[in-house]
């Protein structure tokens, strides 16, 4: 049997269905993020994604996709991250994904 982790879903849709402004917000939010990684921060690391904080779309909404072992990794950086979408009024959604597909997961 495959184990699952929770990922958390930041949407770029706010409470009262309105889209979040501005537009790149999800890729501004990820490059804050870009030092937390496995690992820790290296040279370079600024210039991509963490594995644990990555902006994508989802049926043209924009959306952070934060990795549960961020938290584990760094309390006050998921609190950052949990905070921004709580004091903007955005979305947020959990979904399940195998482990095997997780960032830095083992096949």
């Amino acid at each position: 049997m495959a184990a699952y982790t929770k990922e958390v879903f930041i949407q770029g849709v706010t409470a009262d269905g309105r889209t979040f402004r501005p537009s790149d917000w999800a890729e501004r939010l990820a490059g804050v993020m870009s030092s937390f990684r496995p690992g820790g921060p290296r040279p370079g690391s600024h210039l991509g994604y963490s594995p644990w904080c990555i902006p994508t779309s989802i049926n043209g909404v924009k959306c952070v996709v934060v990795h549960p072992d961020l938290r584990d990794y760094d309390a006050m950086a998921w609190d950052f991250v949990m905070n921004f979408a709580r004091d903007n009024g955005l979305k947020v959604s959990l979904a399940s994904a195998p482990a095997a597909e997780q960032p830095g997961a083992k096949p």
